[in-house]
């Protein structure tokens, strides 16, 4: 059979690499030592695979994900082959970290190392803001797949202060505490505002990554 589908592009990408980017919106993961990912993202796979729940592994833990609007549902998947993953067609991107973390957004998180550890932590200094209150840490050294709505930029805020609506915000280095700048003025409240009333700014070493894309709030009640 003669097609298009058939292209090169679009058959499986052959790679010793235990994470390899099967295009821009499909995670291939060879699997080993297993994994955890979003539930519901697994879109094919070859092998001997099983796919179970992962529980929260502490009562903390599981406190703060019925308590909080981080609502993190992970399955462990173990076994020997291959498991292909992704996400309402978002863009995939690759974060290898030495010893080091990150605090993202639990809509973001596609895939991660299970030696690596994670927890659901209120996210420092922005207690005023609405959206993102409570963030998933992961932390050690290991690989973590961030699924993101279009493209993403990564922002150095070592140069500055950087300011990002806490909508689009997907991730951010975990040493990184981000403050809250209000942008509104008197004569713009009096017009019925912009929109962009609030935001988070962060500084010091470390980096931020944007989408393009601002999610809806989570409801609190």
């Amino acid at each position: 059979m003669r097609s298009e589908l058939f292209a090169r592009e679009n058959l499986p990408q052959q790679s010793g690499d235990r994470y390899l980017l099967q295009n821009p919106q499909t995670l291939r993961v060879g699997l080993g030592p297993d994994v955890l990912a979003a539930k519901g993202s697994m879109i094919a796979y070859r092998g001997n695979v099983t796919f179970d729940h992962e529980g929260a592994g502490s009562i903390g833990k599981l406190a703060k994900k019925v308590f909080t609007s981080e609502n993190l549902a992970l399955m462990r998947v173990r076994g020997q082959g291959e498991v292909y993953f992704a996400e309402s067609a978002g863009y995939v991107n690759l974060l290898h970290l030495e010893n080091e973390g990150i605090s993202i957004n639990s809509r973001n998180l596609l895939a991660f190392d299970a030696d690596l550890q994670w927890d659901i932590n209120r996210t420092k200094g922005a207690g005023m803001m609405g959206a993102g209150l409570f963030n998933t840490t992961i932390g050690g050294t290991g690989t973590v797949a961030i699924v993101a709505v279009g493209l993403v930029t990564v922002l150095d805020a070592s140069q500055g202060p950087v300011y990002v609506d806490s909508d689009a915000a997907v991730c951010w280095s975990a040493n990184l505490a981000p403050g809250v700048h209000n942008s509104m003025n008197a004569k713009s409240l009096l017009r019925g505002g912009t929109g962009e009333a609030l935001q988070y700014v962060f500084n010091g070493p470390g980096f931020v990554v944007v989408q393009a894309y601002e999610w809806a709030p989570v409801p609190t009640s």
